[in-house]
């Protein structure tokens, strides 16, 4: 394979950070074979940030801390912030890029209903705090008028289908995308919803930390009503937490929502009927303007079936309270001070551990990418994006799959059929890098200076539009999920295709002055994850065209298991915090996308090499610079309230764990660093994972 250096960098779905550590022995560099490879190869930097170093941990009994240590001990959480590290870093650099454009779009004159006008003025009227605190709960005056007019079940099952555009106060989401089983197509879906806490765990589980979170939480409501100049607060907030709760015990858990096949049920409206009796869902869907559809996927059907009876048991007063707090709680942050305070005050403190809000340009930063993010995007591109970086990503991404390809035909545990569909499917991966080739037009949004909620709901509503008149339409196979100044990265398993937007092909991911050995271990390793994802427990459900369809036979399915079993329990094992394990469930498909995507990249660099020895660089090997560059992505610091909501929400371990889990089942990194029986890095080898 062609010697390349990695240019660029990329990040998986979604990723969450933090790493593990310790200390090689050092190498000698005086070998007539070192000075001759080090004599073939460019005056590279390592790419090692060795002052971070903790050269009093051994790396073979503590990775992430032998890598990040020195970092760990003298970084400190940004006050506004939950967690920090490296992607944090870069996402807040790419933040400030953004803000310095608005910025400049702001300070001049723009033609009204132009692009420039649209980014300003939204910029504008999240900063106007006096017409914010002029106009009070004005702006949402006609949606408590809804709420007060409804007089019965049939006007609440309406009012859901209304309100699908906002979001708000809806315990089922209505919306449109590709059709899991015919990928060329568009088809509507439907969805659980409708907690104001992150997950249903928070409502069920009965340790006196879950039952002082919700009195706090419930605590939360009743100010609300204060703020609002309501009456009897208190009472509200029990029956609001007493549905959400009981909303809660009906709804699928996040594992069980991880299952494309179970959460996969089409159905005609005359069968949801049948199967969610006591509920109009004509009424739902012909207000939400989808009275016309044919079909739909149900995607927890026993949340409906339960949920289609339980909205009938609760009375329409309780349901009004309910709707009036999650109207308040969805624009809290646009309201008055005192609103948004009091919402930082739970969301940010008491369940994320932030000590101070994010200043208010910062904010209206977010809510401005939020609603106009790809018109920020272009100009993003045309100031931070450089066209050569595109080329060298493509080369690197080919690097990757070249490598994976070996790696599908010299697996022992695959039957030859399945190989072949295998490889079937990773040729027909699709790459998309930087930027869309075609831009989304924001022609249905009108932006108004000093109409903040208004900009929002006519956001939501133009982005409701877009996305239902997708039925009936070719898939749009040019369509973006992220935004090119997102620091993050994606895999779409009907499309079949990676994405890694601009905003992460740049530094510390990727060093253009540094040995190939930590670019393929940082970068390479990330760009590997978002490949493997197409064959995680989930992904690998999915075929080449985008379709979800069993192409395993028995066999390979048993073996796949049962290695997929052993990284379950591996995983489930790790205790970050109190007495939180991690779900080894809910975090398999990023798991085996980490010891996959990092294995691959370790082969596309052995590739590069083409059989000559790596230089040894600041005393280190190639082999061990690769895994210390994988090492030092992933350091992070948590808030402890962060961290614990991270484990019981999240399918990402946090980082310490990415880089534990991964590198104990690598026997690669074991030769690295000669891991012996009784290191803190060793696992048995018969409980080792190989999946990829």
């Amino acid at each position: 394979m062609k010697k390349t250096l990695l240019s660029s960098v990329a990040l998986a779905v979604s990723l969450a950070l933090t790493g593990c550590g310790g200390d090689p022995t050092p190498v000698s560099q005086d070998t007539s074979q070192d000075v001759a490879a080090t004599q073939s190869q460019p005056a590279l930097s390592s790419g090692i940030e060795l002052e971070n170093l903790d050269r009093t941990v051994e790396p073979q009994q503590n990775f992430f801390r032998f890598v990040n240590g020195q970092w760990l001990e003298r970084t400190e959480i940004p006050a506004d912030r939950a967690r920090w590290g490296s992607f944090d870093e870069l996402r807040e650099a790419a933040e400030q890029q953004v803000l310095t454009i608005i910025q400049e779009l702001a300070a001049t004159p723009q033609e009204q209903d132009s692009e420039g006008q649209k980014i300003a003025d939204l910029f504008r009227s999240y900063l106007d705090t006096d017409t914010i605190e002029r106009l009070g709960l004005t702006p949402l005056q006609s949606h408590f008028a809804a709420i007060d007019a409804l007089e019965s079940h049939t006007d609440l099952t309406t009012l859901w289908g209304q309100w699908q555009s906002i979001r708000t106060g809806t315990p089922l989401v209505v919306f449109v995308g590709q059709d899991q089983r015919q990928s060329d197509q568009y088809i509507t879906a439907t969805s659980q919803s409708g907690l104001g806490l992150p997950d249903r765990d928070y409502y069920l589980k009965d340790d006196e930390r879950s039952l002082k979170l919700l009195e706090e939480y419930q605590a939360m409501i009743a100010q609300f009503w204060q703020l609002a100049g309501w009456d009897e607060g208190d009472k509200a907030a029990e029956t609001i937490v007493a549905i959400e709760r009981q909303l809660a015990e009906i709804q699928w858990s996040r594992v069980q929502n991880r299952d494309r096949n179970a959460t996969y049920n089409k159905m005609t409206l005359a069968e949801l009927a049948e199967a969610a009796p006591g509920m109009d869902w004509s009424s739902l869907f012909q207000a939400a303007e989808l009275g016309d559809i044919d079909a739909l996927v149900v995607r927890q059907p026993s949340y409906f079936s339960a949920f289609a009876e339980l909205q009938q048991q609760i009375s329409i007063a309780d349901w009004q309270q309910y709707l009036r707090f999650h109207l308040l709680r969805g624009n809290a942050s646009m309201l008055p001070a005192a609103f948004d305070e009091a919402s930082f005050n739970f969301y940010g403190k008491t369940l994320s551990g932030q000590q101070e809000q994010r200043s208010r340009e910062k904010r209206a930063v977010n809510t401005t990418e939020r609603m106009l993010g790809f018109l920020i995007g272009k100009e993003y591109v045309a100031r931070h994006f450089q066209p050569e970086a595109k080329e060298r990503m493509d080369e690197l991404v080919q690097n990757l799959k070249v490598a994976f390809k070996e790696a599908i035909d010299q697996l022992e545990w695959m039957s030859d059929d399945t190989k072949v569909e295998a490889q079937a499917k990773l040729a027909s991966f699709n790459t998309k890098i930087g930027y869309p080739d075609v831009w989304r037009d924001y022609d249905c949004l009108t932006i108004a200076a000093d109409d903040l909620i208004g900009n929002a709901r006519r956001s939501a509503e133009c982005e409701y539009e877009r996305m239902i008149a997708r039925l009936g339409q070719p898939v749009n196979r040019d369509e973006w999920g992220m935004t090119p100044q997102t620091v993050n990265a994606y895999y779409s398993s009907t499309m079949n295709e990676i994405v890694f937007p601009a905003a992460i092909l740049q530094p510390p991911f990727f060093d253009v002055n540094a040995d190939d050995a930590l670019n393929y271990g940082a970068i390479g390793g990330v760009i590997g994850h978002e490949i493997t994802h197409g064959f995680d427990d989930q992904g690998r459900r999915s075929d080449g065209e985008g379709n979800l369809r069993d192409w395993w036979t028995e066999s390979d399915e048993r073996q796949f298991s049962e290695r997929a079993q052993r990284m379950i329990d591996q995983y489930s094992a790790f205790n970050p915090i109190d007495d939180l394990y991690l779900q080894g469930a809910l975090g398999l498909g990023e798991n085996i996308a980490d010891l996959g995507g990092l294995t691959v990249s370790y082969r596309a660099y052995q590739n590069s090499l083409e059989g000559q020895p790596a230089p040894v660089i600041d005393g280190f090997t190639g082999e061990q610079r690769f895994f210390m560059g994988w090492g030092q992505i992933w350091r992070i610091k948590f808030r402890d309230e962060a961290l614990r909501q991270q484990v019981i929400t999240g399918p990402h371990s946090p980082g310490k764990y990415r880089v534990l889990g991964t590198l104990s089942n690598m026997p690669e990194f074991y030769q690295a660093f000669d891991v012996q029986p009784g290191d803190g890095m060793y696992r048995e080898e018969d409980v080792r994972v190989k999946i990829w």
